[in-house]
């Protein structure tokens, strides 16, 4: 284990190493989290000037992850850089941030706001990071996969009952988490090309098919992904790898990395992305899931760097970089929202009374209606007036 620390160690500094290779300004994003906080530290060891790192902070404390950036930075001595987002400066890069997107997004405007302070500092190229998750089990579906492995038993028992059981346990908790059980105790077998789709899943299907008229999503086109990617020499990868694959291959790349990309390219900025090196994800994807099995956080990760990072860093609750929508979607989005969801209500293809019925709701606090669908739609259809999509 020791030795496999010590090689992981090396190839990713190695990784940053080379992507610090640059004839222009350069610096780091800072969330504050394992995997940025690698990068930024590994870029101090490299180079001798100080690291210009660069992070988002709210005013609503429980989406801000400022102290931990800051813990970073202090260690590392960078010139850290931190831009307080509040709504209204929110609202007025949404227009441009949506604008240049060539498909509807809703992560892609995060991904626009801390690429436009980055290169409005002066910086052109920036590090990432983006990968960590992806390659050290950073994701609750890794322990969801090594629980489904030692309970496949239960897809032994017949389909029906497990179907009817499911069905009662939604009926009773009445939360997203049971209706995702629910849909995972009457799927076929408990094989990663069924499960996996249910990590990734947009909409719950009740929610999609009570909203579109015509209900003909294309559920399996992640399983199609999943068995391109994993057939032939994917089937000899360890469980966790392949998880890594099936993540990779289909929510980095058609998300993370796509978003990453027209959001910085937007404003002129580079993104690098260390953790994404082929050599560093070829030898990861190799190493037995006994190495990899997230007792922490990426726990191979951490392990293989030392003390680089400060223990609060490491041992704290995961975030992401999200932004307070909940919150501001009641508030100072909510005028915003409210026209664009009455306008795709009257779309041919939606059921608009009960999407105004679901936007209802979530003015008034039920927690059944997620912020997330009611930010999508919002989305959507500003993508459909941008690009004069009639329907």
């Amino acid at each position: 284990y020791q030795e496999v620390c010590k090689d992981v160690y090396t190839l990713l500094m190695e990784a940053v190493e080379r992507r610090l290779i640059s004839d222009v300004p350069f610096g780091a994003f800072l969330s504050g989290g394992i995997d940025s906080s690698a990068v930024v530290g590994l870029m101090s060891r490299i180079q001798e000037q100080k690291v210009k790192t660069f992070t988002i902070v709210f005013d609503e404390e429980e989406f801000s992850e400022a102290k931990f950036a800051r813990m970073v930075a202090e260690k590392f001595q960078t010139d850290h850089h931190e831009f307080r987002l509040k709504p209204d400066d929110f609202l007025r890069e949404l227009p441009v941030a949506l604008a240049s997107l060539d498909h509807p997004s809703g992560d892609g405007p995060n991904s626009y706001t801390v690429s436009k302070i980055t290169r409005e500092a002066g910086i052109t190229m920036a590090l990432s990071g983006l990968g960590g998750d992806e390659l050290f089990a950073g994701y609750p579906v890794f322990n969801r996969s090594i629980q489904l492995e030692q309970k496949k038993w239960l897809f032994q028992v017949p389909r029906s009952l497990r179907t009817a059981g499911g069905a009662l346990y939604s009926a009773l908790k009445k939360d997203t988490t049971a209706k995702k059980t629910a849909q995972l105790l009457g799927l076929k077998d408990g094989s990663l090309r069924n499960t996996f789709p249910l990590s990734r899943q947009v909409g719950m299907p009740d929610y999609v098919a009570a909203l579109l008229k015509n209900n003909n999503v294309n559920a399996d086109a992640i399983q199609r992904i999943l068995d391109h990617e994993l057939g032939g020499r994917g089937k000899s990868l360890p469980l966790l790898s392949r998880v890594s694959v099936a993540e990779i291959t289909t929510y980095m790349q058609n998300v993370l990395l796509r978003d990453t990309d027209q959001m910085s390219m937007a404003v002129a900025l580079e993104v690098r992305v260390p953790f994404l090196d082929y050599k560093l994800a070829e030898y990861t994807l190799g190493i037995s899931d006994e190495y990899k099995k997230p007792l922490i956080p990426k726990k191979l990760l951490v392990d293989s760097l030392g003390d680089l990072l400060p223990h609060e860093v490491v041992h704290r609750p995961k975030m992401g970089f999200v932004f307070p929508w909940a919150v501001w979607l009641k508030k100072e989005l909510q005028p915003l929202c409210d026209q664009h969801i009455r306008q795709l209500a009257q779309r041919d293809f939606i059921h608009g009374d009960y999407l105004l019925q679901s936007w209802k709701r979530f003015q008034a606090g039920d927690k059944q209606v997620r912020w997330l669908d009611m930010w999508l739609c919002t989305v959507l259809e500003h993508w459909m007036q941008t690009n004069k999509i009639e329907s």
